[in-house]
């Protein structure tokens, strides 16, 4: 079985709902092992309350010294003034240990993200992504334009060939759309699919 992490960090859900839908496109080949899980929150939570943020998000917390017991792992995380969330650098800067050990070279990695408008940063929060896993030795995928969900103009919405996205709007009031699910679960099975042929 080919072993995937889907970690996540979200404040509205937009993200925790992106992740569920990466989870779904990688099980569907059947020979995965598919975890959802999230890095801790660094807010406390009565600030995550008074910004609108969402609480009791059912994935458990991942430790960074567990991310080497999985073939890829999928991270989403939303965007930050283009890059990614402060909650997701800090859980990926106590990799340290992995990245002397080389415990994740080879590993297979992709990232999705979300952002408040349509120009929010959402490519740029996925490339600045990147150089941290090629740090890492990790063998980065993205959304190939064979997903053409994300060429069409029928209606506003994220994904582009770095990775699956969605627009949450600026209070957090739009959910993710039925495309970007689909591409959210189009990655996670282009995803298992790179890490199975690795494995073999």
């Amino acid at each position: 079985m080919t072993k995937i992490l889907v970690l996540y960090h979200s404040f509205y859900g937009h993200i925790e709902r992106m992740a569920q839908a990466e989870a779904e496109g990688a099980a569907e080949d059947g020979g995965t092992d598919v975890v959802i899980k999230r890095v801790p929150e660094t807010m406390p939570d009565d600030a995550v309350q008074r910004a609108g943020g969402k609480l009791g998000q059912g994935a458990a917390v991942a430790t960074p010294a567990e991310l080497g017991d999985y073939d890829a792992i999928i991270f989403g995380t939303p965007t930050r003034y283009g890059n990614m969330s402060g909650q997701m650098r800090t859980f990926l800067d106590q990799t340290g240990t992995l990245w002397m050990s080389g415990a994740l070279i080879g590993k297979v990695a992709s990232v999705f993200t979300s952002s408040a408008t349509q120009h929010g940063g959402q490519e740029s929060t996925i490339l600045t992504f990147h150089p941290t896993l090629f740090h890492l030795g990790m063998v980065v995928v993205g959304l190939p334009y064979s997903e053409q969900r994300q060429m069409g103009l029928d209606e506003i919405k994220g994904g582009s060939p770095y990775g699956a996205s969605t627009i949450a709007g600026g209070q957090g009031e739009r959910q993710p759309s039925e495309q970007e699910l689909g591409m959210a679960r189009a990655q996670g099975k282009y995803v298992a699919t790179i890490a199975a042929r690795l494995a073999r």
